[in-house]
């Protein structure tokens, strides 16, 4: 395979870690990670509810850029220092180990290794997130550092070749992810978001979002409002501002053309509001009403949540 000399580790890199085990950890570890946020994103804006807002126009573009710029390149150390202590440090160590005690070559144990670190942070952050979703993630970052540390070892490269080769990965990771995500999206292997598709039965109840907005409705199309965001009169959909309404109206089942999902279109009694149109959002498990005002790419965004 050419990983190492002839499957077996050289002498004189016995050691189960070394300087230049950390150097190859921290160049790939780093290089990989601009392909993972790629596709975190991806997946992230095509399977999330971004509630038919934009970007915030220019100010979106100029705060894109002064992260691409400034930020990253300050992170990427850190993130890429704080992954090799995490996955690859243990994994390199767990598999040279398994190596010496089984024998054959090293490099077969560091395709299985990132599993076990990967499972144990996997078990201490269960709370905020379940093992199916942290502990193939982990492992996934935790492989290709673990490997590269096995071919570098097994080479000899020297530090600046082992760099400069994991730059040129970091391109080649950043294409492969950009062309998997689009593939997958357009393959349904990664699903666009669904708006839920709620009937009045579950509509019926009371929804309640910030500084006491409250919404309760009823099966039979009447509907109570209690400081309730509503489209102020003489709208401009370019004004973000809104009125906060009370009292009584009535509510109907309405399809949202413009945002290409349902939604109910709320009219409360007296002069406090125009009629608003509430969209559906979230999940089938946890379903908002929501609606924007103002332009999309900088509006404001008022949510309601069932109680």
């Amino acid at each position: 395979m050419g990983w190492e000399n002839n499957g077996k580790e050289r002498p004189e890199s016995g050691r189960l870690w070394t300087a230049a085990d950390l150097g190859a950890a921290m160049s790939l570890g780093g290089a990989q990670l601009p392909a993972a946020g790629l596709l975190t994103w991806i997946y992230v804006s095509t399977t999330s509810d971004d509630y038919g807002a934009g970007w915030g126009g220019a100010l979106a573009a100029i705060f894109l850029l002064i992260v691409a710029v400034v930020v990253v390149p300050v992170l990427l150390p850190l993130l890429s220092a704080v992954l090799t202590g995490a996955l690859t440090l243990p994994s390199v160590v767990l598999a040279r180990l398994a190596a010496r005690r089984t024998g054959g070559p090293s490099w077969l144990w560091h395709l299985p290794a990132p599993a076990v670190p990967a499972a144990l942070w996997g078990a201490l952050t269960l709370p905020l997130w379940p093992l199916t979703t942290s502990v193939p993630v982990l492992t996934a970052l935790g492989l290709l550092p673990t490997l590269w540390v096995a071919l570098a070892r097994g080479r000899a490269w020297r530090p600046s070749g082992v760099w400069w080769r994991a730059a040129a990965g970091l391109g080649v990771l950043f294409v492969a992810a950009l062309v998997g995500g689009i593939v997958a999206t357009e393959t349904g292997l990664i699903r666009p978001y669904e708006a839920p598709r709620l009937t009045a039965d579950r509509l019926a109840g009371v929804w309640r979002g910030e500084d006491g907005a409250e919404l309760r409705l009823s099966p039979d199309g009447r509907a109570e409002a209690v400081r309730l965001p509503a489209q102020p009169p003489d709208y401009d959909w370019l004004d973000k501002e809104y009125v906060r309404c009370g009292g009584t109206g009535t509510w109907r089942p309405e399809n949202r053309h413009d945002l290409d999902r349902r939604g109910i279109r709320l009219e409360l009694d007296g002069d406090c509001g125009e009629d608003t149109d509430w969209a559906f959002g979230g999940t089938e498990d946890a379903p908002e009403l929501v609606v924007l005002f103002g332009d999309p790419d900088g509006g404001t965004l008022s949510i309601l949540t069932k109680a």
